[in-house]
């Protein structure tokens, strides 16, 4: 599955540019232009998302060394209560209207975009192809692993420490505690196993609704000459993704996945943004943001992109969570969860100010 996720990811980073340059169709306006100003901001932001990108991404995943952000840790429920509200703010308050701005846009023909809701209805779409990858992947895993594996737990531990054995972690499971013996402790570890398998799915997932939002970021501030336009993206945009980068590690952290898996995931992520800006950068004299090509393609990435994020939020991070023994159990817990969710929200909302 991780092979086939970055497969999607290189031919939407790498193809996306040649559809998105276009005829002109429709004015741009009269914008300040200054090429070698612009240049200048453009390098900036390029590192300073790189390096505020990696940073975010990273932070999550210093369980290992840190034992206060491990996993069964509240801190650590708290920290991702925040990231998924950043994730859930990005979805509705960035991603969306700018699907919305551009397949609205008097730049597009009457028939059929100004029709028929095409932004809402392809995010519906994605969310529900969301769900189904979602229910599907982690269906076929419980019967392939549990229904086939025999009573005893030799054959599961084993199938599980193929995939673990490298950097292996406990899978804290709510429900379970103490010692177990016999069907009990079978019972848990096959929780454990599956809840370890859905982690990696939610991580996988969120990180390709990430990245195809992130290359539309990069290409759109690559492709600007306006320095009035660029400055204040600089600032919010790596503000974004250090959020955005947060959540998606809190995520990539409890999947466990080995160190190579984590490795590929953390520089996919990081890359992405500034490399879409030096994709803008490359195409610049040749893109044209209101062509019509431009504004579908845009939008239709956006509309999906904004589907898996706010489903992602929702159902995966924030319900999983809430509605879980450990945060039942603590009144605690609950409104200090409660208020992280709402401050990521809300500084993700602010930055819409800019960006």
């Amino acid at each position: 599955m991780v092979q086939q996720l970055y497969i999607t990811l290189f031919f939407t980073l790498f193809l996306l540019p040649s559809l998105v340059v276009g005829e002109c169709s429709c004015d741009t306006g009269d914008e300040e232009r200054d090429k070698d100003q612009a240049l200048k901001y453009k390098l900036v932001a390029i590192s300073s998302i790189l390096v505020a990108g990696a940073l975010g991404v990273c932070i999550p995943m210093l369980g290992k060394t840190i034992p206060a952000l491990r996993p069964e840790k509240n801190i650590f429920f708290i920290i991702k209560a925040f990231a998924a509200g950043v994730i859930l703010s990005t979805g509705f308050i960035h991603v969306l209207p700018d699907a919305f701005k551009n397949l609205t846009s008097p730049c597009l023909a009457e028939n059929p975009w100004g029709e028929f809701p095409f932004t809402g209805f392809v995010a519906m779409v994605s969310a529900i192809g969301t769900l189904m990858v979602d229910a599907f992947a982690t269906s076929y895993y419980s019967k392939s692993h549990f229904h086939n594996a025999p009573r005893g737990t030799g054959a599961l531990e084993e199938k599980v420490g193929e995939h673990d054995q490298e950097d292996h972690m406990p899978v804290h499971t709510h429900a379970t505690h103490g010692h177990a013996h016999g069907p009990v402790a079978s019972l848990a570890r096959n929780s454990g196993s599956s809840e370890l398998f859905r982690s990696r799915v939610i991580s996988q997932v969120l990180e390709l609704g990430i990245v195809v939002h992130s290359v539309i970021i990069g290409i759109s501030l690559g492709a600007s000459e306006s320095p009035k336009t660029i400055r204040p993206l600089v600032a919010a945009l790596t503000f974004h993704q250090f959020f955005e980068g947060m959540g998606l590690g809190g995520c990539i952290s409890q999947a466990n996945f080995r160190s190579r898996a984590i490795a590929i995931m953390v520089v996919f992520y990081s890359l992405t943004t500034p490399v879409g800006i030096a994709i803008g950068i490359g195409i610049s004299n040749v893109y044209n943001e209101n062509s019509s090509s431009a504004l579908i393609v845009e939008g239709i990435l956006n509309a999906a992109s904004a589907g898996i994020l706010i489903y992602m939020a929702l159902v995966d991070l924030l319900a999983a969570d809430f509605m879980s023994s450990r945060m039942q159990s603590s009144f605690k817990l609950q409104i200090e969860s409660n208020v992280s969710l709402l401050l990521g929200a809300g500084c993700m909302s602010l930055l819409a100010k800019w960006a």
